[in-house]
């Protein structure tokens, strides 16, 4: 189980506003991100499902993190099936994100209270992950549906909705505001954050800086 609970993720997402999303077959790699953006501020990592035995990985993250970053909330994500969902949440996940909606998971993460964040592209899948308990959805991905204004379409009838976007959200500080102007509850953000300069060079210090710069916009938006 993951050690913090429902309403602690939950809230924390919101103050962050933002949700790295990251994979690398690399333990070592992975320990380096999670902890440069620890060291930025952001502390929540959604480690994605991608690869041949990610799940050995985000097993010996969630260890190191318990033991290294212990305010870091790490979740996993691209879950499509119950299965996987309960083999994250056994060794710590503390959220599950998917892209697409799958009932099973939902039913997994409620049963242990654990945020399940599902893919969702319509009012309609919205609507259905909401009735399955769902209180965040991601609408992915967010730049083919016309971005800001999908989210203002989306919440003119269904003000009830937290919607988080991911897909196309960069570090523009306009761009960044037009979303949480739109109504968004947070923003999951990849490649923009972790660029290809980055990871190339291992460039964990720039990586930190970017975290602290994103903080800092994120604050000062709100």
């Amino acid at each position: 189980m993951g050690r913090f609970n429902k309403l602690e993720t939950l809230n924390y997402i919101k103050k962050a506003k933002v949700v790295p999303v990251f994979y690398d077959a690399s333990l070592e790699v992975t320990i380096e991100v999670a902890s440069a953006c620890y060291r930025g501020g952001i502390k929540i990592l959604e480690f994605t499902n991608r690869g041949d035995l990610a799940w050995e990985v985000f097993k010996e993250l969630e260890k190191y993190c318990k033991e290294n970053l212990p305010e870091m909330v790490l979740g996993a994500g691209s879950i499509s099936d119950s299965t996987m969902a309960d083999m994250y949440i056994s060794m710590g996940a503390n959220f599950i994100v998917g892209p697409l909606t799958n009932q099973n998971v939902a039913i997994s993460c409620n049963r242990k209270k654990i945020p399940y964040m599902p893919g969702c592209l319509t009012p309609t899948e919205i609507s259905n992950a909401e009735e399955l308990g769902c209180d965040v959805v991601k609408v992915f991905p967010a730049d083919s549906l016309g971005g800001p204004s999908f989210v203002k379409s989306i919440l003119a009838p269904m003000p009830w909705s937290l919607i988080m976007p991911t897909g196309g959200v960069d570090m523009d500080p306009a761009g960044l505001k037009e979303w949480f102007d739109s109504g968004v509850f947070s923003v999951g953000m990849g490649s923009k954050l972790f660029t290809k300069e980055i990871m190339q060079n291992k460039d964990w210090a720039l990586l930190e800086k970017q975290c602290k710069e994103l903080s800092k916009i994120l604050k000062d938006i709100s």
